[in-house]
């Protein structure tokens, strides 16, 4: 699994860093939860989760306020001696000087945050999720279309560019093209985003490199966006039986997580863009509790049974 160095984190947080003269480049996370070592400062240590960011709230603080010195300084010895990537106080709490010395003794950055505890664990679990989600490079182009993110895959030439360009002057937004690199985040969401070298260009055969963003506008692109739905842009094969209902849903699968997919054969004189803005909206449709290919199927089975009673 990559990492994350902590200073990314410091400054995405805006922490105050309490001691400065730490490297904190070189110390690198790799796990996205946090640990509030009330337990610890207790002297428990057993199946001691060291690899996390520790977080002293309220409730630790008090409990360290009420330990004697000898206590207190045995305590911070050996939480801050197991290797923890960094210590982070909340709600603008101020370390005391006993723990400034371990920190800086033991090379743990000492950092202050003036969110609340709760709110605190859950934006750094919330960024470092992301930050440290399985990812994977594919081919293909990622729009953002009426808010579902659809992620457009065939074979090289077969006009996902072209198609992509055609959404983006009918108002719709580019996330990627060529590379699309997905995280993900959770069982349920796959989020698609552009590696930096490429973001918010599109290569079209016969003309070459195209700025999205300078011809078209700061809202005709998106850095990131989940992957709603697949389509498949593939040959017209006169031999292939194609989905003409879409009763059943299909389905393709990126890092565990199912996204529907939906194949489309492609030909002259079909427009493209406008195919997959359809299946956009049907998606929406879907979600919000309309199948319309079912409606059609529940007619044609009331139209028979209104027949047979006659």
């Amino acid at each position: 699994m990559h990492g994350v160095a902590i200073t990314d984190l410091i400054k995405k947080m805006n922490f105050r860093n309490m001691t400065p003269e730490i490297d904190a480049e070189k110390i690198v996370l790799s796990h996205p939860d946090v640990n509030r070592p009330a337990l610890q400062l207790a002297g428990f240590f057993d199946h001691f989760d060291n690899e996390r960011v520790q977080i002293i709230g309220y409730v630790e603080q008090e409990y360290i306020n009420q330990m004697n010195h000898e206590r207190k300084l045995e305590m911070y010895d050996k939480l801050l001696s197991s290797q923890i990537p960094c210590l982070v106080y909340s709600r603008s709490q101020a370390p005391d000087e006993d723990m400034l010395a371990f920190c800086n003794h033991y090379g743990v950055p000492c950092l202050v945050s003036d969110k609340t505890t709760s709110d605190l664990m859950a934006e750094v679990i919330r960024w470092l999720k992301v930050k440290l989600a399985p990812c994977i490079s594919i081919h293909g182009v990622l729009v953002d279309v009426f808010g579902e993110g659809v992620l457009i895959m065939g074979e090289s030439g077969i006009g996902k560019s072209e198609a992509a360009l055609e959404l983006i002057k009918r108002g719709h937004r580019l996330v990627t093209d060529d590379v699309v690199e997905i995280r993900k985040v959770s069982d349920e969401t796959l989020i698609g985003s552009a590696p930096e070298i490429t973001r918010h260009f599109i290569e079209l055969r016969g003309i070459g490199i195209i700025d999205v963003k300078t011809l078209f506008g700061v809202e005709s692109v998106k850095d990131t966006q989940s992957i709603d739905m697949v389509i498949k842009l593939e040959d017209w094969d006169r031999d292939k039986e194609y989905d003409r209902m879409g009763i059943e849903d299909q389905y393709t699968e990126f890092l565990g997580n199912r996204v529907v997919c939906h194949s489309i054969p492609v030909r002259p004189g079909r427009n493209l863009a406008i195919i997959v803005e359809s299946a956009a909206v049907n998606y929406r449709q879907k979600k919000m509790g309309y199948n319309a290919a079912q409606e059609l199927y529940n007619r044609v089975q009331a139209n028979l049974s209104r027949k047979q009673d006659d």
